[in-house]
């Protein structure tokens, strides 16, 4: 879990001054566009550079057929772990993380993802080819479910190119905090 500290004026970039407490946060990043292993270093240099931090833990890369859909091209995965400091209360915790996936859904479209996303009549998500996919895993014990952002990602359990590199890196806490992820794992 995390320590407690506060960020002074002029300290941690954008986040705003209030006690904090290290989370420990895990993203999944893909790529099957392109040169797959430069575009997913590339989002985590990105990452790294919004952060204003170095990642804490890399997966290995993981090449695997696309999940959901048909392509010829195959993708690459990992897990990465950042060590982020995130607000103690509830509703501006919730707040950090949708800051979080505003950024990641910024240096996709930097990268050149079309975020399109479209539905199926009966209402399921087309997946399709991409250049870049950062996904939050978690942010530290929290379950947060609303409109934009629901962690933990719901789909993890079911999804071997996430949970085999998330399984590299993952915390020992992790596994204690999501028994039902890796439950059979």
């Amino acid at each position: 879990m995390g320590s407690e500290h506060v960020i002074r004026r002029g300290q941690g970039g954008t986040w705003n001054e209030r006690v904090r407490k290290t989370e420990d946060i895990y993203f999944s990043i893909g790529s099957n566009l392109g040169d797959r292993r430069k575009n997913i270093l590339s989002a985590i240099r990105s990452l790294d550079s919004v952060f204003g931090i170095h990642h804490a833990k890399l997966s290995s890369l993981v090449e695997t057929v696309p999940w959901g859909f048909f392509s010829a091209r195959n993708f690459l995965n990992c897990a990465v772990l950042y060590k982020l400091p995130l607000p103690s209360e509830v509703e501006a915790f919730e707040s950090a993380c949708l800051e979080i996936l505003d950024k990641c859904k910024r240096i996709e479209a930097d990268m050149g993802r079309d975020e399109q996303m479209e539905i199926t009549p009966n209402g399921d998500r087309v997946y399709k080819d991409r250049i870049i996919d950062i996904d939050i895993l978690f942010c530290g014990s929290a379950h947060i479910r609303n409109s934009r952002l629901t962690i933990p990602h719901p789909l993890i359990a079911n999804r071997e190119f996430v949970i085999l590199p998330l399984q590299e890196i993952a915390e020992p806490s992790l596994y204690v905090m999501f028994p039902e992820v890796f439950k059979s794992k």
